[in-house]
């Protein structure tokens, strides 16, 4: 019998209120959430507006929600502090998640007793600076995505005391922990405001030969073809194939990537690490990773990496060829209402007569398969043999024969794989 460790919490981000809902239907124990101004999100569509909204809903689901404030501040920023803080006070989220020293000090100050996380960017990859945050208060410490496995056991050896969080899944950046440079010199966008271009993506030109000093006459040839040079481009971080590893060790969170994904990515991402960890916990021996990465490998990845996982990630983390996703499955829409006989979806991708999606319900992991013989456009009034999102709020509603429609409910994703 495999040891069994207490059952992680599982965060998901949520960058928008709909994304919020969908994370909790499908199985989020908690969210991380940031507004424009003082987290790593200039581009946040969670008004501070919505967020007292939304935190009392996570809290009527026994959910929490934690906030992000992990700007690397400037004086201009710290002006504002007073203003957030007493925001902060009026919304009490379940902790706050800070990067910088002197707004981790300013916060536990003026908020006392408020769970303060210490967030990736502050680049933990030692017991020793865990430790450190550990004396300084902090309820909880984000591994760094550098951090090795066997590092992190060491960690949680040494820090028992300490709740400790490690990401699981998402994007990964070909600098160190963002703190990335290029986008703020080409195209006038800061990374550590979290406004990045990501111009690692970008397509390069390359004539240039390398030579490393102690290797002369051996070249290390730059070149594109083409369709350019992605010398930059790293695969996406997936440690599904671990994940029992990681579970077993006991880590107290285990973090999802993607303030900026879709509905679907949330819904898919939450449901399927979801039953992962579940299934998990209900019998070690019997647990294999296959069937949870067949699901992952539907959403839009541009190739997965275990990352730093056994150390310096190797050049296999890198897609050197292109930037494209490797999944032919695309979000088709998200239920807005359920009418018992006919489910009405929120378009976010071209449907027409013929077409099959499959509805992800949240309380079967199958997902459910459905033929469109009959599309109404919501927006027209008509049946239509297709219709295509773009206008605000577009909508079609397509009668169903099921034998149980409580599977649907609103914020169910829908999704659709591309005719190659």
């Amino acid at each position: 019998m495999k040891q069994i460790a207490k059952k992680p919490e599982l965060l998901l981000p949520a960058g928008s209120f709909s994304a919020l809902k969908t994370a909790f239907l499908y199985g989020a124990d908690a969210v991380y959430a940031g507004t424009p101004e003082m987290s790593l999100r200039a581009k946040s569509n969670f008004p501070i507006e919505e967020m007292q909204e939304a935190i009392k809903y996570a809290h009527s689901l026994g959910k929490k929600v934690y906030l992000a404030l992990n700007v690397f501040s400037h004086n201009s920023d710290v002006e504002k502090l007073p203003s957030f803080v007493k925001t902060l006070k009026s919304l009490m989220p379940d902790g706050v998640i800070i990067s910088d020293p002197g707004i981790f000090q300013y916060v536990k100050k003026e908020i006392p007793g408020m769970p303060l996380r210490v967030s990736t960017q502050a680049n933990i990859c030692s017991w020793l600076t865990a430790d450190f945050w550990k004396n300084m208060g902090a309820d909880l410490c984000v591994l760094a995505r550098e951090v090795s496995f066997n590092e992190a056991l060491e960690i949680r050896k040494k820090c028992s005391a300490l709740k400790l969080e490690i990401f699981v899944h998402g994007a990964m950046c070909i600098s160190y922990s963002g703190r990335c440079l290029m986008s703020a010199f080409m195209a006038w966008r800061s990374a550590n405001s979290g406004a990045c271009a990501h111009s690692c993506r970008w397509k390069y030109k390359s004539k240039m030969l390398l030579e490393e000093e102690l290797r002369p006459g051996e070249y290390l040839e730059l070149y594109e073809d083409k369709h350019g040079s992605y010398v930059l481009n790293s695969k996406d971080l997936c440690l599904m194939p671990h994940l029992d590893k990681i579970l077993a060790a006991g880590f107290d969170s285990l973090k999802i990537e993607g303030r900026t994904k879709s509905e679907y990515y949330a819904a898919q991402t939450a449901r399927v690490y979801r039953k992962a960890i579940d299934d998990y916990f209900l019998n070690p021996d019997l647990w294999k990773s296959d069937i949870y990465e067949n699901e992952l490998n539907t959403l839009q990845n541009r190739g997965y990496t275990t990352g730093f996982f056994d150390g310096a990630a190797q050049a296999q983390a890198q897609d050197y060829n292109d930037t494209s996703s490797k999944s032919f499955w695309r979000n088709a829409g998200i239920v807005r209402e359920n009418k018992k006989s006919s489910i009405v979806i929120e378009l976010r991708h071209k449907l027409k007569k013929g077409d099959e999606i499959e509805i992800l319900s949240p309380f079967v992991f199958e997902p459910v398969k459905i033929v469109l013989n009959e599309i109404y456009d919501k927006i027209s009034g008509r049946i239509t043999p297709e219709v295509s999102p773009g206008k605000p709020g577009q909508s079609v509603e397509i009668p169903l024969i099921y034998k149980d429609f409580s599977l649907f409910p609103e914020n169910t994703v829908v999704r659709i794989k591309l005719k190659i």
